[in-house]
């Protein structure tokens, strides 16, 4: 289990930086962990379809005749209407829909840990080294651990049963 706190230091590490005992030190890297990582951990979950933040949400009609899409979502991956801003405009009464939601560290799995802290190294690389060579290396270690994590994740999910099929109803 990590904390923001530790990923954060990963980071640091990578740098060649000292880790950060606390966000709320006043040390230029704990201001930079504390103002960044919150933005870049949202974009990262939302740029891919993760497994392990994906949610299902059943969404009611409000008295303004559409859906309010949750606080806690990211990204509405699957929806029967059209999305307009915060809400989702559709003719049902309840509607379903798939999301990425912002998920805490403490409950990434281990092959989005590394990506992660790679990812945060690399945006904290200019503002804290100012040096373009490590920022170009830390962007092709992040490239590699992106389609290293996307794999992972694809692949960790059991098939689902296909239940209800016509073809092999009728074959059997």
């Amino acid at each position: 289990m990590f904390t923001k706190i530790d990923l954060c230091s990963m980071a640091l590490l990578k740098l060649g930086e000292k880790p950060i005992q606390s966000l709320a030190d006043d040390s230029s890297a704990a201001q930079l962990a504390r103002t960044l990582f919150d933005p870049i951990m949202d974009a990262l979950i939302a740029s891919h379809p993760w497994r392990f933040a994906m949610r299902t949400y059943e969404l009611t009609k409000t008295t303004d005749d559409d859906f309010v899409i949750p606080v806690d979502v990211l990204r509405v991956l699957k929806t029967p209407g059209q999305i307009q801003g915060g809400r989702i405009i559709a003719p049902q009464d309840s509607i379903e829909i798939v999301a990425l939601v912002r998920v805490s560290p403490e409950s990434y799995p281990s092959y989005f840990v590394s990506l992660a802290a790679t990812k945060l190294a690399m945006d904290f690389c200019v503002p804290m080294t100012g040096d373009n060579t490590v920022f170009r290396m830390l962007a092709a270690l992040y490239e590699t651990e992106y389609a290293s994590a996307k794999f992972i994740d694809s692949t960790t999910a059991t098939a689902a049963n296909i239940e209800n099929f016509s073809l092999i109803n009728t074959r059997f």
